[in-house]
């Protein structure tokens, strides 16, 4: 039987880490104490957080959810005052999805807590460990969002 390749690890470690249940058990934890977030509708925040200002549709593109799930909780999330609903500045039939100030603190505080989270799964590790993980997550999300700029070298170097 062959060794595992470091990709089929890869895949292995992000199917975990993409289980619906592994993710809920994170929101769990990122949600506590967050009033009018749930995990449900996290998604749609911290989606939001990441996009900036933007349409239902675009949204639910961006984190994989449907049009229709996106917008109900999203309503849920406006009547928590996490979101509100604005004319589009570029086309005023159309309507898109921003957080409010109450969102932004919000998100700072669920992101807080995920790097406090994280830091201390990694406080096990050797400083050097982690940092090795850390950049190399960093270069392989890189990679996955940017396939033109890969790093053919290893070095983190991009290609001119």
């Amino acid at each position: 039987m062959r060794s595992p390749t470091p990709g089929s690890r890869v895949e292995a470690a992000l199917g975990t880490l993409l289980l619906r249940s592994t993710r809920a058990r994170l929101y769990d934890r990122l949600i506590e104490g967050v009033d009018g977030v749930d995990v449900t509708t996290y998604p749609v925040l911290s989606g939001l957080a990441r996009t900036g200002p933007t349409s239902a549709s675009r949204l639910a593109e961006a984190i994989g959810l449907d049009r229709s799930a996106t917008t109900r909780y999203a309503t849920r999330l406006e009547t928590a005052g996490l979101l509100r609903r604005a004319v589009d500045r570029n086309d005023a039939r159309a309507t898109q999805l921003e957080l409010t100030a109450a969102g932004r603190t919000a998100i700072a505080k669920m992101r807080k807590t995920l790097g406090a989270a994280f830091d201390e799964m990694l406080a096990s590790w050797s400083a050097a460990g982690a940092e090795r993980f850390a950049t190399g997550l960093e270069r392989f999300t890189d990679q996955l969002q940017n396939p033109a700029r890969v790093d053919v070298h290893g070095d983190g170097a991009r290609p001119s």
